[in-house]
């Protein structure tokens, strides 16, 4: 079939060639995007006096009845087109004629598609917020209800000091907070237009590019026209974003899994999200915490194989740029799936806490707090230290915890110690005590809880999608 640029070109390019270069499989998907660009494109000529009136509105309307019949499932995205812009174009050209080959007028397939992407990226971007924001709704949730759930906290793996579930799956909270200030970060640095920058010096035809980022939900035109066509750095920084997500749910997933087992007993996970053995009977396996996990090193690929790409390309545009799109597809698919599951799961997720406490006694979490009860007794914490660490191998040989040993046998260690030890080394006396911003203690963590409640009370997206209502009202 006939190309947009055939015409420079005296035979048909090789089939296999053709197939190689086509991108139809995939830049379909941004289909939506391609179309309300269209729709943005054209009205900026007809303000600009370059179409007339009727002209616009044969196209909009034109553009708007494709796009439904597209949504609606009466019209496919053929694949005997070279690509999504060729495919709305054939289609505008059917229906209208000679009127569907003005779309085209002042612009490029370059700045076209680099339009397209970035308003795709865009809206992923705006719907992996939305699902990192539903996270960290069920991560409070879980919180409020757990300031007094004591369970071992842990360094190297090892059981170190008491800390509670709050405490703990607050941690979490910070990480994909910090995931939800680098979505509006990027959102910030990549909203801006490229439509208008041409093929790479922009055109001879008196476009109002400052409209047109406004019918598009940009904050204005980007300022360089070479760059506007071959910028991917805002697709870098947002795959690199996603893999940070990966990353933190994959390490939240790894303690599921652990805390999961036989041996921790933490957590019951729902069946909902869990799988049996084929051949074992007894097994409830975290299937779900599993394959979240796994699946972080294809998100890492996608990042790794955009930065490979964009390496070694000159200015302006090259058709290696091609290869931005369907690593980058996968990897927000995959992310936007997993933050689902991640966040069904663990809201279905059972806490077992009484193990879990059970596990901070028996790990001698508080041997530290026991140290520091001799220390408020006078002893000097070296010689403290050597006292406490008899304590635990008296206790390792009985299988007891620190609070189970009988006064006399602590006194025969140290004559130091006193019946208020024991409330001292309790597990609420060790998490309360620590009582600065940050720490495990009730107060400090009812501060907390405080500051998160009003973080996610409000939303820096308030009002950035107004633009969706209006760029496909009629003309």
């Amino acid at each position: 079939m006939a190309q947009l640029w055939g015409g420079r070109f005296t035979k048909e390019t090789d089939q296999l060639v053709y197939n190689f270069n086509a991108s139809i499989s995939f830049d379909k998907k941004f289909y939506k995007q391609d179309m309300e660009g269209s729709i943005a494109h054209v009205k900026m000529l007809g303000k600009q006096g370059i179409l007339t009136g009727q002209e616009v509105e044969g196209l909009v309307g034109a553009l708007k009845g494709i796009l439904h019949e597209v949504e609606e499932g009466t019209l496919s995205i053929s694949h005997e087109y070279e690509d999504i812009h060729s495919f709305v174009e054939a289609e505008l050209i059917r229906r209208l004629g000679d009127t569907g080959k003005k779309l085209h007028t002042g612009r490029s397939r370059n700045d076209q598609v680099a339009l397209d992407m970035r308003m795709f990226t865009r809206q992923e971007l705006l719907e992996t917020d939305g699902l990192l924001k539903e996270l960290l709704h069920v991560l409070l949730a879980i919180m409020e209800q757990n300031l007094d759930t004591y369970m071992p906290g842990f360094t190297h793996l090892q059981k170190a000091q008491p800390v509670t579930l709050a405490h703990h799956l607050g941690a979490y909270f910070e990480m994909f907070k910090r995931d939800r200030q680098r979505m509006e970060s990027i959102y910030h640095r990549m909203n801006y237009c490229p439509l208008g920058s041409g093929a790479l010096a922009g055109t001879t035809y008196p476009l109002d590019r400052q409209y047109t980022a406004e019918l598009t939900g940009f904050y204005g035109p980007t300022l360089n026209s070479m760059d506007g066509v071959s910028d991917r750095d805002y697709l870098i920084e947002f795959l690199s974003a996603l893999s940070t997500v990966m990353m933190h749910l994959s390490r939240f997933s790894e303690e599921i899994i652990i805390w999961n087992s036989n041996e921790y007993q933490f957590v019951e996970i729902d069946d909902a999200y869990s799988t049996g053995s084929s051949i074992m009977p007894q097994k409830k396996n975290p299937d779900i915490a599993e394959l979240v996990r796994g699946k972080t090193g294809r998100v890492y690929g996608a990042m790794v194989s955009l930065l490979t790409t964009m390496k070694g390309i000159p200015l302006a545009y090259n058709k290696d740029m091609q290869e931005d799109k369907e690593f980058a597809f996968d990897a927000m698919d995959t992310v936007k799936g997993c933050l689902a599951l991640f966040t069904g799961m663990l809201s279905t997720m059972k806490f077992q806490k009484g193990n879990m406490e059970s596990s901070a006694k028996n790990g001698f979490t508080n041997a530290t707090d026991a140290a520091d009860y001799l220390v408020n007794h006078g002893v000097p914490f070296r010689d403290a230290h050597g006292i406490v660490g008899q304590m635990v191998l008296c206790c390792i040989e009985k299988g007891i915890a620190i609070d189970e040993l009988p006064l006399e046998e602590l006194k025969d260690i140290s004559p130091v110690f006193q019946e208020d030890f024991y409330d001292a080394v309790s597990m609420e006396t060790c998490v309360r005590k620590r009582l600065t911003i940050g720490a495990p203690g009730q107060e400090a963590m009812k501060q907390v809880l405080a500051l998160e409640k009003e973080y996610l009370g409000s939303d820096w997206k308030a009002g950035l999608k107004e633009w969706e209502v209006g760029l496909l009202r009629d003309v």
